[in-house]
């Protein structure tokens, strides 16, 4: 499969740079580097930095590294050693260690036990299907006892693979696709040049549920801007309602300052909205949601609220009664929640009543000199932390 000069250019163990949060312990294999697509106006993720696909050997070699140090951690009978870094050293000192990448990829997979891996980096069915199904074929055979296989998809790469072949990968292992929708609103993903639009996600969601795939759809509260953002947020609903996804992710917009879409903010073409209207987007998003078993998870700071979290359709009326609560606060009250929810205090409105950090909230807020008037542009600074 490989001649000698492909061979000859294995470079070693390869991590990209993102994940899923609910992959921080699952095993990282690298099969393309960066995004072949990259020209989404809002991600500051890969820019600059230039696609190439990995050549299968060198993929089969990373997982045969692993599978080689997991077996010294079963003869040296490693287990448990949670993460505990005296023991991982004393490990690490024992071993000849080939890979220091692959080395360590291996002793953190080996104490989380082992049950998930995740194919990086932004987009790898964009690699031929047969040499996809050649890569799970092997990481079954290195580790059949695995139970989630899980990767990032664009919606157009989905839909441009051969009928029959996402029921195949799953037939092999992969069992959980991470698709940015963003929005269901076309002149919304136009803007965004997100590469596909309403429809073509639509299609894209429905056929990987029916492969039996696990599928997280993550939604970008705010990419409407202030011009679109009621249009966003009831199309976005429309379009979940007709995929109905496992597991809807929301993931509220920060502009990073290399993004082209923080170059139009400054040039006045695009308006990012506050966060009261980003309360009200993700409102209107939940009141919209209908007919519909898709689990929702608020679970990241740049939310405003990591407690809008549950289950359609049984949460809809909890979830929106948390957003509400945020809005029956007086607005000196709600200034703190804002602040204090990015300091990371805060995960909704109802921590506020007994929290013991209420203080240092409030000397942040004289520190920064936030007003009514100034809350969002601080507050936009701050987020850039987590983007």
């Amino acid at each position: 499969m490989a001649d000698n000069k492909q061979t000859q250019t294995y470079q070693g163990y390869e991590q990209g740079p993102v994940r899923p949060a609910n992959d921080t312990y699952s095993l990282l294999l690298r099969l393309i580097r960066n995004c072949p697509w990259n020209r989404c106006s809002f991600c500051p993720v890969y820019k600059k930095q230039k696609f190439s696909i990995r050549p299968v050997e060198d993929i089969i070699k990373d997982i045969d590294l692993v599978r080689t140090y997991i077996d010294r951690l079963l003869q040296e009978n490693a287990l448990p050693i949670a993460f505990d870094q005296e023991r991982i050293h004393s490990i690490y000192t024992g071993f000849e260690v080939r890979d220091r990448i692959a080395f360590n990829s291996a002793v953190m997979w080996y104490a989380a036990g082992m049950n998930a891996i995740f194919l990086q980096d932004a987009n790898p069915l964009v690699m031929k299907p047969e040499d996809i199904l050649f890569i799970l074929r092997h990481i079954k055979d290195c580790f059949p006892e695995t139970e989630t296989i899980a990767t990032y998809a664009r919606s157009s790469t989905i839909l441009q693979l051969p009928r029959g072949a996402l029921k195949q990968m799953h037939e092999l292992g992969l069992n959980r696709i991470h698709v940015g929708l963003e929005s269901g609103s076309n002149l919304v993903l136009n803007r965004m040049r997100k590469g596909v639009d309403r429809f073509g996600h639509i299609a894209a969601g429905k056929r990987i549920r029916q492969a039996g795939i696990e599928l997280y759809e993550y939604v970008m509260p705010g990419l409407g801007g202030i011009d679109l953002s009621i249009e966003h947020a009831l199309e976005t609903a429309e379009a979940l309602n007709a995929i109905n996804p496992d597991v809807i992710k929301i993931r509220t917009l920060a502009l990073a300052p290399s993004t082209e879409l923080s170059h139009w903010q400054l040039r006045g073409m695009f308006e990012k909205p506050g966060d009261a209207m980003i309360a009200t987007e993700v409102r209107l998003l939940l009141e919209t949601l209908d007919n519909i078993q898709s689990r929702i998870k608020s679970d990241h700071i740049l939310n405003l609220f990591e407690t809008v979290t549950g289950n359609m359709p049984h949460d809809k009326e909890k979830m929106i009664g948390i957003i509400d609560r945020f809005f029956e606060l007086p607005p000196n009250e709600r200034i703190l929640y804002q602040i204090g929810r990015r300091m990371g205090f805060f995960k909704g409105p109802g921590d506020m009543d007994a929290s013991p950090r209420m203080d240092q909230v409030r000397l942040a807020c004289e520190n920064y000199g936030v007003t009514p008037k100034n809350v969002d542009q601080i507050l936009d600074r701050l987020m850039m932390r987590f983007v």
